[in-house]
């Protein structure tokens, strides 16, 4: 007997075929519903495995260089000439309150600086910055990037986390929610600031904080000084086979526990972090030991330099993470405001040289390394302060020392590495760099190129709190495709 294929009939009027095509509609929103719920509860089991970007591109990690205090522009990146014609003169309609000290406005003020043109795409560069010059032409420049607020803490906040009070999560936290992490043996975030003593930057942790983001995706923030992490070291009484055996009898009562509560992805999401500190045992010593690096590479980096070993230690070890898979670090130079970081309010010339001759050797370094490992392709560097300074002069009593106050209108920051054009300059400042004034870039702008840089959607990368779906970037950004390769 043959059996015919069976066809659906065709529905006989519109409201039959509506009502047909709505049952499918249905059918769609529940299958994306039950992926959605799907991937959640794969992303609250294991958190930081790696994920698939929403697009491909070169960048893999990223190593952010942070200028902390606020690198004044107009003396590091953003040659003004006009500063020069126009030194000791006021400067007309300037808004006494653009800086944090009103009562000390001052003429503008030439810069202290040489500037020379560099590598074929002319960069202008400081004199500080000997070291960086071989790369300019592997560097893209954003020359008008501005803020919001001319004071450290909701500065420091807004370009770390998009929005200039605490609370909400920082860049590294939402990339490594977006893309996990390459090596499940070592923290996926990793922070390094001051090891002189000269403290923290401002709002301390929050800089590198979570937020309403699971606090797995906070950064690790390195000790300054003695063991980087704590509590990193075996117990002296236990060896590898009792510790090993301990975790395991912890596990399988935590998996006891986790049978009577089923579905509870915290509870795995807890085992797996006990596995990924014993994990971290193993692995993470060697990562930190840059004794290991033979003795050309640290003394590239200068670590036999006094004056910049501790900047080196830091990027060499920034070095061996990234090529060990941690996804994303950030290293701060400077601690807290005025002399201690590079917030240079009395003596910008001092200030500057102070803190150029701790970071250009080791950047520079950092760069040359990248690239000769094969990993600058793959490699996001970004380097920028909270804000920029003004052209103009910081009336103080001791008129021997110049400084500048703050400048949230202006400041510039670079990128090196996968995806960027090397060469590029992209936006003006005014004629004496008091203001982004041709393409005008936010901080909003910055983040979704950032993410762009590493194949993230920035409008796609959202998280969910109190009823509102929240991203990095709120309900702005633009990327930044002048500096695109």
């Amino acid at each position: 007997m043959n059996h015919m294929p069976h066809f659906h009939a065709v529905p006989g009027n519109r409201r039959e075929f509506l009502g047909r095509s709505g049952q499918g509609f249905g059918l769609l929103a529940l299958a994306g519903m039950l992926g959605e719920e799907a991937q959640a509860q794969d992303r609250a089991l294991h958190p930081l495995a790696p994920r698939q970007p929403h697009f491909n591109t070169k960048a893999k990690r990223v190593i952010w260089l942070f200028m902390n205090g606020g690198q004044s522009q107009v003396d590091t990146w953003d040659y003004k000439p006009a500063l020069e014609k126009y030194d000791g003169k006021e400067l007309q309609g300037f808004d006494k309150f653009t800086g944090f000290f009103s009562a000390e406005v001052g003429p503008l003020m030439k810069s202290p600086f040489k500037f020379e043109k560099k590598g074929q795409s002319g960069a202008w560069v400081s004199e500080i910055f000997p070291h960086m010059v071989p790369h300019v032409d592997n560097m893209a420049f954003i020359h008008s990037c501005f803020t919001e607020t001319n004071n450290h803490s909701p500065a420091l906040f807004q370009i770390n986390t998009g929005f200039s009070r605490m609370g909400f999560p920082c860049v590294g936290s939402w990339v490594t929610y977006g893309l996990g992490t390459e090596s499940q043996n070592l923290p996926a975030f990793v922070v390094m600031y001051d090891t002189l003593g000269r403290g923290l930057p401002k709002g301390h942790a929050s800089n590198w904080g979570a937020g309403f983001l699971p606090g797995i995706y906070q950064g690790t923030a390195l000790n300054p000084q003695g063991a980087a992490i704590d509590n990193l070291s075996r117990l002296p009484h236990l060896n590898d086979k009792e510790q090993r055996n301990q975790l395991d009898l912890i596990n399988r009562l935590n998996r006891l526990h986790g049978q009577q509560s089923p579905g509870e992805a915290a509870m795995a999401a807890r085992i797996e972090s006990f596995e990924l500190a014993y994990r971290m045992q193993m692995a993470a010593p060697e990562a930190f030991d840059v004794d290991r690096e033979p003795e050309h590479i640290k003394s590239l980096y200068g670590l036999e330099d006094k004056k910049c070993a501790h900047f080196a230690r830091q990027a060499l070890v920034a070095r061996r993470l990234l090529e060990r898979g941690t996804r994303f670090v950030q290293i701060y130079s400077g601690g807290m405001e005025n002399e201690r970081s590079w917030d240079g309010h009395r003596d910008l010339e001092g200030n500057h040289r102070q803190f150029a001759g701790e970071t250009d050797k080791p950047i520079g370094a950092l760069l040359t390394d990248l690239k000769q490992r094969g990993l600058l392709d793959s490699t996001l560097v970004i380097c920028c302060g909270e804000f920029g300074r003004l052209p103009i002069v910081q009336k103080t009593k001791d008129k021997n020392f110049l400084g500048r106050d703050h400048n949230p209108h202006a400041f510039t920051t670079w990128f090196a590495g996968g995806g960027i054009k090397g060469g590029a300059h992209y936006g003006e400042t005014d004629e004496v760099g008091h203001k982004a004034a041709v393409n005008r870039v936010s901080v909003n702008d910055l983040h979704a190129t950032i993410l762009h840089l590493l194949g993230i959607d920035h409008t796609r990368l959202i998280y969910r709190f109190s009823g509102r779906d929240f991203r990095l970037t709120d309900v702005a950004g633009n990327v930044v495709k002048g500096i695109l390769a």
